[in-house]
C-alpha cells in the first residue's frame, strides 16, 4: 500500500513539473520550468500583517489578531479554526492562558502544543 501511495506521489508531482513545458511546447528543459515555478509560487502577507495581533518574531497574539493573522501564523490552523479564536474570544473574552484554546470547537491540545512558539496572550 505505501508503495503504490510513494508511486503515485511520485508520478504526480513529476507531472506537475513536466506539464507546464508540454503546454509550451519544451519538453526539453525542466530545469527552467522548476526555475519558474518557483518563481510564480509566492507567499502572501495578508493585508493588515503586523499590525494589531502579529509581531515580527512569527509570533501572533490569540487576544488581538484577526481571523486571517492567526490563520496565517499557525501550522494546522485555516480560515475556519482561526474564525472559531476570534469568535469564541469575543464570546467569553480575551484568553488568560495559551491552553485555554482547546476549549475552542476543533482546537485541541496537539494542536496549541505545536504552536506553542507561534502563539503568545
Amino acid at each position: 500500500m505505501f508503495k503504490s501511495t510513494l508511486q503515485a506521489f511520485s508520478l504526480a508531482f513529476g507531472m506537475a513539473l513536466i506539464t507546464p513545458a508540454l503546454a509550451a511546447g519544451n519538453a526539453d528543459m525542466p530545469k527552467e520550468v522548476k526555475a519558474e515555478t518557483r518563481t510564480e509560487v509566492g507567499t502572501s502577507v495578508p493585508s493588515g500583517a503586523g499590525k494589531s495581533g502579529e509581531d515580527v518574531s512569527g509570533q501572533v497574539s490569540i487576544n488581538s489578531a484577526t481571523a486571517q493573522e492567526l490563520a496565517a501564523t499557525l501550522n494546522g490552523v485555516g480560515l475556519k479554526k482561526a474564525e472559531s479564536i476570534v469568535s469564541y474570544r469575543d464570546k467569553y473574552g480575551p484568553f488568560s492562558q495559551v491552553d485555554q484554546l482547546t476549549e475552542v470547537p476543533g482546537i485541541g491540545k496537539a494542536l496549541v502544543e505545536r504552536n506553542l512558539a507561534r502563539i503568545k496572550l
